[in-house]
């Protein structure tokens, strides 16, 4: 491994001057003066070499190390967070869950922005490499403030006892791990994902591994994290474990770009944004011309990659229209404006777009009960018996429990069951991403309605006899319950957006799971405070259901069952979407060919 490394920082700096006298030649004069080529057929073998040597497991290991080292900390201050808001930060219980929530919240909703970020601007391993430097910042800041006693809030009577200079360093401490934290999610998995060609039938195959691989190695460093870190946190103090996050984060970024030999790395394409834009457009500018009754008269380019014609969302199809339906009998060389026409396969990827949000959305509601295991099911533990033997557990150690489950079950899921489900379904996957989404919403409602029992009997237990509380692993149940839920969901959504969304913005698709997590983290904030101005008007006490702050004398478990009924109503309307979602089919697997050739600016309708 050291020799590794040096050999990598040697081919990094010392024969950079030698590069340089190579940038502005082209590729195949920059490799003939390198490699001493004259031949073009043997400059086209040496490309074509050198790509296949990259990519595939063996690239994918430096991404998994930075996925399971970055998981360590992230994880460990989910889980631990909201203790130090309220203990050391000085938040009320509330104010607490609700300061975590956004901030995980903002966390995942920024993974758009990395991913839009790697899609357009920046390749992905430099955007994950950028961003990287942003967490590890936020996580240094982090330790100073945790470290040093003059940077934190003295105890008061409000719900926020932070104030002045501590305010800003605290809230940007923040922002800081929520951009880093984000950007970094929003490119990694896709990092990974290109290193699998899906055209390619043994690394299609093994694409839908590495997405079982990457949930894997989040499962290793979230146990790492919730044992270890939290443990250290809290029995040795908030700055060491906020210490050991930073080292393992930056550890991993190193890890990740000693890697650069070995990526496959995509070259951007036009924004995102351009592309639906042009779409729109173009519809809105073709809006009185007339739809072929044949979808093949549509404009279409002869790209062996062109996606098929769907019946969904026909307006969207005027912009694929052709004036005079002349499309069929143009083969001219020069393409047409995208602003004017665009093809059935740019059309069809915005239509795929369209189609994925209600899938998005009906999976908010189960990450919005994610929520509530990273703070109000905390805050349980720490009120109930933490002792296994002699040994006392940090209460926020508990999640370790889905993990142990996760980390147990996918590779049987992998090995075992997507095998024998291959067999019987034909699928290559087993089964389909929607249905293995469909499963982890199942188990989601699960785990709340048992939520909502243990709830019952840890407070009936602490009221009855304050001495002698319940053991913390009765959230065993409720935890593992929705760790095996967790597993099936959010794998199965990253996999289902990559493979189906636009080539040109998989980094952005990948990022819809975990927008779909921001989402839930935004609601749950909105839920508790709609909740307790809700309950606070009908119950006799005049106090909303999670406003007491002492947890005995709340209703917590009526906020469980209340997120368990809406979880089940989610869960039909999401069977509704699912089944209305029609999958990608390429030109080539619906047996469509001689579509339309590349059509002129002659062909483009008119302003």
């Amino acid at each position: 491994m050291v020799q590794y490394i040096y050999r990598q920082l040697k081919r990094l700096f010392f024969h950079r001057h030698q590069a340089f006298e190579f940038i502005n030649l082209p590729w195949s004069l920059a490799l003939e003066r390198w490699y001493g080529l004259s031949d073009a057929e043997n400059v086209q073998s040496l490309v074509s070499s050198m790509t296949k040597k990259k990519g595939g497991f063996r690239a994918c290991i430096f991404v998994l190390a930075l996925i399971t080292l970055e998981n360590i900390g992230f994880v460990a201050n989910m889980s631990s967070l909201v203790l130090y808001f309220h203990f050391v930060m000085q938040f009320g219980l509330s104010a607490s869950a609700n300061t975590l929530t956004n901030f995980l919240g903002s966390t995942f909703l920024l993974t758009i922005f990395g991913g839009f970020i790697s899609d357009t601007y920046l390749n992905r391993l430099y955007t994950c490499l950028s961003f990287g430097i942003l967490e590890v910042l936020g996580l240094l800041l982090l330790f100073v403030q945790a470290d040093s006693n003059k940077l934190q809030p003295d105890p008061c009577d409000k719900s926020s006892c932070v104030r002045g200079g501590k305010t800003i360093m605290f809230y940007c401490t923040i922002f800081l791990l929520a951009v880093g934290a984000g950007g970094v999610k929003g490119s990694v998995a896709a990092l990974g994902a290109d290193q699998f060609d899906q055209k390619d039938e043994k690394e299609a195959k093994a694409l839908a591994s590495y997405f079982n691989s990457y949930q894997f190695s989040v499962t290793i460093g979230s146990i790492i994290g919730v044992t270890i870190v939290v443990w250290v946190a809290m029995n040795k103090g908030w700055h060491w474990g906020f210490l050991i996050s930073l080292i393992t984060t930056s550890i991993g970024m190193v890890v990740l770009a000693l890697g650069k030999p070995f990526y496959r790395l995509p070259s951007q394409s036009t924004s995102p944004l351009v592309k639906i834009s042009q779409v729109i457009v173009a519809a809105i500018r073709n809006r009185n011309v007339p739809l072929p009754e044949n979808p093949s008269e549509l404009y279409e380019t002869d790209d062996k990659d062109a996606i098929s014609h769907t019946s969904q969302f026909r307006l969207l199809d005027k912009a694929a229209s052709v004036r005079g339906g002349r499309a069929a009998s143009v083969r001219e060389e020069r393409a047409p404006d995208p602003w004017k026409v665009c093809t059935v396969t740019q059309v069809e990827e915005v239509k795929i777009l369209i189609r994925m949000l209600p899938i998005i959305l009906s999976t908010v509601i189960m990450n919005t009960c994610m929520a509530q295991m990273q703070t109000y099911s905390v805050l349980q533990g720490y009120f109930m018996n933490t002792h296994l033997g002699s040994f006392k557990v940090p209460s926020a150690s508990i999640p370790v429990i889905p993990l142990i489950f996760m980390s147990l079950l996918l590779p049987v899921y992998e090995f075992y069951f997507v095998p024998l489900a291959r067999k019987i379904t034909g699928h290559p996957t087993g089964i389909t991403q929607l249905q293995r989404v469909g499963i982890g919403l199942v188990l989601a409602i699960i785990s709340m309605a048992i939520a909502g029992m243990v709830e019952i009997k840890r407070r009936h237990k602490a009221i009855k006899d304050p001495l002698h509380p319940i053991s913390l692993f009765w959230l065993s149940f409720q935890y593992g319950v929705f760790g095996v839920a967790d597993m099936f969901t959010v794998i199965g959504l990253m996999e289902f957006f990559y493979r189906e969304a636009p080539k040109w913005m998989r980094s952005l698709s990948t990022s819809f799971a975990l927008l779909s997590l921001s989402l839930g983290y935004f609601l749950s904030t909105a839920f508790v405070n709609l909740v307790n101005i809700v309950t606070k008007k009908v119950t006799p006490s005049k106090q909303g259901w999670l406003e007491a702050p002492d947890l005995n004398h709340n209703k917590l478990e009526l906020f469980y069952w209340f997120l368990a009924i809406l979880s089940l109503l989610n869960f039909a309307n999401y069977l509704f979407w699912a089944s209305w979602y029609k999958y990608k089919s390429t030109a080539q697997d619906a047996g469509t060919h001689g579509r339309v050739g590349r059509g002129t600016s002659a062909v483009a309708a008119e302003d």
